[in-house]
């Protein structure tokens, strides 16, 4: 289901697609807005997109969508020629809000659709439990055209199992938690027995991963940079990687991607420093329940 990883191709600028069980395609590297200030929104997401980045990452609760829909919008650049995901907000999990969020969304972000509206976090100890309550409500917007694919984000298989279970509806993706510290193998096995393409976030490990020796050499060996061997080994892995910078320079570098693989040993290599759940950087699916104030 496109989660096979992808054939090596000549030249940093040809970014492979993974197809997705609803007949749509989406960019397997793209560029993510975690943490990026909605003041400098804007400016980063501009340098992205001139940098060649055409698949953009964000989300409600990082309250900089209307930064994205700035440069977006005077990029220039053919609506049809980007991809775009956000993510529903933690606080907008009740029906009537899933629409409302989803409006607001489209306003801030200056486009008449988004590629893909994921569930941001299942929240299974909030709304008595009901997230398959929710998405079915985002399975509802598919129609009218403002989403084009729906999936979900954070979710362990027994949430995977119950969504599918209780509304019939499969998510395109499942974007979780991994890296080469936390390869995230339990929620990754099952998102791909039910044909839901892998999205990373933090595939640096939110940058716990960069000084590791072992990615060192690897990075010394083959001339390259330690997060483009870390990004590099995503790639083959098949997942849907968005890396951030606010540096055009550094943007640039987790582009050129596209023109080496690594070696059976040196894969083997990375794989080794899973770490299981102490690697885990992130908050866990089952208990977290955070709502913005």
């Amino acid at each position: 289901m496109g989660l096979a990883p992808p054939s090596l191709v000549e030249g940093p600028d040809v970014i492979p697609t993974i197809a997705l069980n609803d007949n749509t395609q989406i960019p397997q590297l793209g560029f993510g807005t975690y943490l990026v200030d909605p003041a400098e929104a804007a400016k980063v997401v501009s340098d992205a997109l001139e940098a060649g980045y055409r698949h953009i990452d964000t989300a409600q609760m990082y309250r900089n969508e209307a930064g994205v829909g700035d440069a977006i919008a005077r990029s220039g650049i053919s609506r049809d020629e980007l991809y775009v995901t956000t993510k529903l907000s933690n606080e907008n999990h009740e029906r009537d809000a899933v629409r409302r969020s989803l409006d607001q969304s489209l306003a801030d972000l200056q486009v008449d659709y988004v590629d893909l509206f994921l569930m941001h976090w299942p929240l299974p100890t909030l709304y008595d439990g009901d997230f398959p309550a929710t998405w079915a409500a985002m399975a509802e917007l598919r129609g009218d055209g403002r989403v084009r694919s729906i999936g979900v984000s954070n979710f362990q298989p027994a949430h995977l199992d119950r969504i599918i279970t209780e509304t019939g509806i499969v998510p395109v993706v499942n974007q979780i938690e991994a890296h080469p510290y936390f390869a995230n193998d339990v929620a990754r096995v099952a998102s791909c027995r039910h044909g839901i393409a892998v999205e990373a976030w933090g595939p640096l490990g939110q940058g716990t991963v960069l000084d590791d020796a072992v990615i060192a050499g690897i990075a010394d060996d083959l001339g390259r940079s330690s997060a483009q061997i870390i990004l590099r080994w995503h790639i083959e892995r098949g997942d849907i990687i968005f890396p951030k910078s606010t540096r055009p320079e550094r943007m640039r570098q987790n582009l050129d991607l596209f023109d080496f693989a690594l070696t059976v040993e040196q894969t083997a290599a990375i794989d080794a420093l899973d770490r299981g759940d102490e690697g885990r950087v992130g908050s866990h699916p089952d208990t977290f329940a955070w709502l913005p104030a």
